[in-house]
């Protein structure tokens, strides 16, 4: 087996992946059930980016925090490649939607909430574990999505998820957590159990 096929395995990816496409096809398939708008709703739009966000989080550490140690190649490469790939398995799915009858739309909103969340998301795995890591996602984004503020800029600020696409508060907080995540796992990895 190539190192990538082991590194794969050891982070439960292939489990990951079929959740998480699994999981858009079922948003996908109950709105396309249950509505008879083409445009999926803002709450569930968002609730899915969630989702998917969720299901991958796993990926993020392995079973062997020695492991995170060692290595021929340097981990900071591997671990930007990985959460770019994580990045792209939130959105491709939900933006192959808009050639279908039921659209994971507007296109802004989803690229800024899965860079957000997978961003908030890496932090967690770098400072309170893999394990623990969707907590802080999770329990925001339901907040979030629940009882957006459009007003004043602290609103737009905390309740960043569930703003306008065009929102720059909301972008540049969503890009903070992404840069932010992105930096801090690379540099540090997910945190060693004890």
């Amino acid at each position: 087996m190539t190192w990538i096929a082991l590194y794969l395995r050891s982070r439960r990816a292939p489990a990951a992946l079929v959740v998480s496409i699994g999981g858009a096809a079922l948003m996908w398939t109950l709105w396309s059930l249950a509505s008879n708008s083409r445009a999926v709703g803002v709450q569930m739009v968002i609730l899915t980016v969630l989702l998917l966000v969720a299901a991958l989080t796993v990926t993020l550490g392995g079973p062997d925090d020695a492991l995170e140690a060692t290595a021929s190649l340097p981990w900071p490469p591997r671990r930007i490649a990985h959460l770019v790939i994580a990045f792209l398995l939130v959105v491709v799915p939900l933006l192959a939607t808009l050639a279908t009858g039921a659209r994971f739309e507007p296109v802004g909103l989803v690229i800024r909430d899965a860079a957000g969340l997978l961003g908030l998301t890496a932090l967690g795995a770098a400072t309170v574990g893999t394990a623990r890591a969707w907590f802080l996602p999770l329990g925001w984004t339901l907040a979030a999505a629940l009882f957006p503020q459009p007003e004043p800029l602290l609103g737009r600020i905390l309740t960043w998820q569930a703003q306008a696409p065009d929102s720059t508060a909301a972008g540049l907080t969503a890009a903070l957590l992404a840069v932010g995540g992105l930096v801090v796992y690379a540099a540090k990895g997910p945190v060693t159990r004890l």
